[in-house]
C-alpha cells in the first residue's frame, strides 16, 4: 500500500473519530516541568493526570490524536536508517471507557480493512506474567479470536511487552501487545525466522498499553480503579512500512529535503555512505530544529537546557553541511520545505511562525561559523600537539601511542573558543582520538565553583553576570517595561528581576494574565524599538532632576545625589545602574515565552532575544 504523509495522518484520525474518538490535538513539544521531563517523550505524557482518574475536560473519554515527540538519547545514532530525534506517535486513548476485547478489534480492522494487511501473516507479542503481574491471557484469547493464528502469538517477558515511564512513581502502567507484520514472505534464512530472529524480517508496526495498574514507589503495582487503554503507533515508522521502505528517509516526510541535497550537491543519495549518513543528519537536525523553535512554548538556541539540545542538533546540521560543502544557508531553503510543504497542514503554526523561525536558524548559522571558524584551528592544534608528541616519543621502547585529548584541552575548546564537548568528541571520533571525559568534566566543575565565587555579590540588580548577551537582555527589560506602561498606564512597576545570558525574568504589578493579542503587542512594541536602532544613552543628574524630567525606576538615592539614568529616545528614560546596549538594534529580536502568576497582584514575564 502506497501512501503520503497527509494521507495517513486523515486515514488513522479517521478511523478512531468513526469510532466515537474526538481528536484533541497534539500538545507542545516541550515539556511543561510537570512531567519532570524537558521534552514530550511519548504521545501519553500530557494525559497522565486522566489516565490516573481525573475526568478529562467535558468528561470526554475517547481521544486521538497525532502527537510530536522527542528523544534526545538517540542524538548520536541519527544518521543511519531508522534514528531520529523529532518523531510523531499515532495514539488513541480510553480513559476507563472500553478495554482490551474492544482494542483488540479496531486495531486489527485497522490494520486489515484500512492498510490492507493480511491478517494470516500478523504476529503478536502479550505480557508472559511475572511474581507482579498476571500472564496476559485475557488479550490472547481476543486476538485467537479475531483470526490471529496461535503460533503468531508470542508471550514475552517484562522487558517487551510492559510499559511505564521510566524513574517515575504513581504513573499508570501495564501490559502490552504488540503487533508486527513480515517484510517478505520468505524467511531471510534456512531454519526458524520468527519475530525473536535478529535478521529484521518482521517489523513492529505498533502497540497497544493496557493500563490497569499504577507504579508504586516500592516496585510493586496495584490495579487503577479505571482500566485504561494507550495506543502508540510510530508514525514515521508506519509511515516508512506502508511504503516497502527500510530507510525512514526515503517517505515523502523527507524526500523533498533529500531531493534539494542532491540537486545542491550532485549526488545521489544512497551511493556514498558517508554523504548520506550527513544528509540524514541534516535532515533530521533541521526538522527538529524548525519544530523546537516553531512550537507554541518555542525555544532558541542557548547554553542550557532545552536550548542547548537544540543549539546542539542544529550545530551538528551545519557542520555536516560544511562536511558535504552544502552552503549552510541552504539550511534555511530546508527549513522552509518542512514549514511550507511537509508540515504546512499539520503545524499550520510554522506557517505563521515561518519568518521568526528562519531567522533564529540563520542567526545561530551566522553565530557558529565564527565559532567553528576560529575552534577548528584551535581542534587541529591539539591534534597536531598530540601527533608530534607520539612522534617524538616514537624511539622510546616502552612508549604507548596518545590517543586522548585531554580533559583541558576539550574545556578549553569549549570555554574559549565555544565547541560543544559533543562536537569535540564526534569530531574526535571522526579522526580515530578519544576524549577524556571525566577530565573535562572536572575542569568544568572547577570553572563553575570559581564562577560562583567570583560573582558572589559582584553583580546587582539581578543580572548573572556582565555578558554582551546579559546586557542585551538587561536593556530588552527595559523596553519591555516601557511597553508595559504605554499599553497599561504608568502605574505599572517593576517588582523583581533575574537575568542571566540565557533569557529574562520580569516580575511587575498587574492582576490578570495577558491575552494572546497582548502578548503579541508587547513584542512588536519592544521588536518595533529595536528595528529603530536607537541610541541608548547614559546620562548622570541628581536625582531630583531626574525625576523633575521624567525619569522612573527603582531608587534608594537622596534626591541631591547622582544617579544613572538610561535614556532610549522617546521610548524610555528610567534610573539604572546598568549595563545596558550601546544600541537597541544588538538585541536582534525579542520573544516572550512565558508568563506566570508570581503572587496575588504580581505577574512574570520570561522571555529571549537573539543578540
Amino acid at each position: 500500500m502506497k501512501i503520503t504523509s497527509k494521507q495517513l495522518r486523515d486515514l488513522w484520525l479517521n478511523f478512531y473519530i468513526s469510532k466515537g474518538h474526538t481528536n484533541i490535538g497534539a500538545v507542545s513539544l516541550i515539556g511543561d516541568g510537570e512531567t519532570g521531563v524537558m521534552f514530550n517523550v511519548a504521545g501519553m505524557q500530557s494525559l497522565l493526570p486522566y489516565l490516573l482518574g481525573k475526568p478529562y475536560k467535558n468528561n470526554l473519554t475517547r481521544l486521538t490524536n497525532i502527537q510530536g515527540c522527542m528523544r534526545t538519547v538517540d542524538i548520536d545514532e541519527v544518521g543511519d536508517e531508522s534514528h531520529f530525534t523529532f518523531f510523531e506517535m499515532m495514539g488513541n486513548w480510553s480513559l476507563g471507557d472500553y478495554f482490551k476485547k474492544e482494542k483488540t478489534a479496531w486495531t486489527f480492522e485497522l490494520l486489515t480493512k484500512v492498510f490492507g494487511l493480511d491478517s494470516n501473516k500478523i504476529c503478536c507479542t502479550v505480557f508472559a506474567g511475572d511474581k507482579n503481574a498476571a500472564r496476559d491471557d485475557e488479550t490472547a484469547n481476543y486476538l485467537l479470536q479475531l483470526g490471529i493464528k496461535k503460533e503468531n502469538i508470542f508471550f514475552k517477558g517484562k522487558a517487551d511487552n510492559w510499559w511505564e515511564l521510566e524513574g517515575t512513581t504513581n504513573t499508570p502502567c501495564g501490559p502490552d501487545n504488540e503487533w508486527f507484520y513480515p517484510l517478505t514472505d520468505q524467511p531471510n534464512h534456512d531454519g526458524k525466522c520468527d519475530i525473536d530472529c535478529k535478521c529484521g524480517r518482521f517489523v513492529e508496526i505498533g502497540n497497544d498499553v493496557y493500563m490497569q495498574y499504577k507504579k508504586l514507589g516500592d516496585g510493586k503495582y496495584e490495579p487503577l480503579k479505571n482500566k485504561n487503554v494507550d495506543t502508540g503507533f510510530g508514525f514515521e515508522r508506519m509511515l516508512m512500512f506502508l511504503n516497502g521502505e527500510k530507510d525512514g528517509y526515503k517517505t515523502d516526510l523527507f524526500a523533498d529535503v533529500i531531493a534539494y541535497m542532491e540537486q545542491a550537491l550532485n549526488i545521489k543519495y544512497g551511493e556514498n555512505s558517508e554523504q548520506t549518513k550527513s544528509m540524514r543528519i541534516i535532515a533530521d537536525h533541521i526538522r527538529t530544529s524548525v519544530m523546537l523553535i516553531g512550537d507554541e512554548n518555542g525555544i532558541l538556541p542557548s547554553n542550557v537546557g532545552a536550548g542547548y539540545i537544540l543549539r546542539r542538533i542544529l550545530r551538528r546540521a551545519i557542520r555536516h553541511a560544511k562536511k558535504i560543502n552544502l552552503p549552510t544557508q541552504n539550511l534555511l531553503d530546508l527549513a522552509k520545505i518542512y514549514i511550507q510543504k511537509v508540515y504546512n497542514q499539520a503545524y499550520p503554526n510554522l506557517v505563521e511562525k515561518q519568518d521568526y523561525i528562519i531567522s533564529s536558524i540563520a542567526a545561530e548559522i551566522e553565530k557558529f561559523n565564527k565559532t567553528l571558524e576560529l575552534g577548528n584551528k584551535e581542534f587541529e592544534k591539539v591534534i597536531l600537539g598530540i601527533e608530534r608528541k607520539n612522534q617524538f616519543m616514537r624511539s622510546n621502547p616502552n612508549f604507548v601511542l596518545d590517543n586522548t585529548i585531554s580533559g583541558k584541552a576539550a574545556f578549553r575548546l569549549y570555554d574559549t573558543f565555544g565547541f560543544p564537548i559533543e562536537l569535540t568528541t564526534e569530531m574526535a571520533t571522526e579522526r580515530g582520538y578519544k576524549v577524556d571525559l571525566n577530565g573535562f568534566n572536572e575542569c568544568f566543575k572547577q570553572h563553575q565553583e570559581l564562577a560562583r565565587t567570583t560573582n558572589a555579590g559582584v553583580f546587582k540588580g539581578g543580572l548573572a553576570d556582565n555578558s554582551q548577551a546579559t546586557t542585551c537582555l538587561h536593556t530588552a527589560c527595559h523596553l519591555l517595561l516601557a511597553g508595559l506602561r504605554k499599553m497599561f498606564g504608568t502605574g505599572i512597576e517593576q517588582k523583581g528581576s533575574n537575568i542571566t545570558s540565557e533569557r529574562l525574568r520580569f516580575d511587575f504589578n498587574f492582576e490578570r494574565k495577558l491575552t494572546d493579542e497582548e502578548v503579541k503587542q508587547l513584542e512588536d512594541f519592544v521588536n518595533n524599538a529595536i528595528k529603530s536602532a536607537i541610541a541608548v544613552e547614559r546620562l548622570e543628574m541628581p536625582l531630583k532632576q531626574a525625576k523633575a524630567q521624567g525619569a522612573y525606576g527603582i531608587h534608594k538615592a537622596a534626591d541631591d545625589e547622582i544617579v544613572s539614568v538610561y535614556k532610549i529616545g522617546d521610548v524610555d528614560f528610567q534610573i539604572c545602574g546598568g549595563p545596558h546596549a550601546k544600541n537597541t538594534s544588538e538585541l536582534k529580536n525579542f520573544k516572550i515565552t512565558k508568563q506566570e502568576a508570581v503572587s496575588a497582584g504580581v505577574r512574570r514575564i520570561k522571555a529571549i532575544i537573539n543578540f
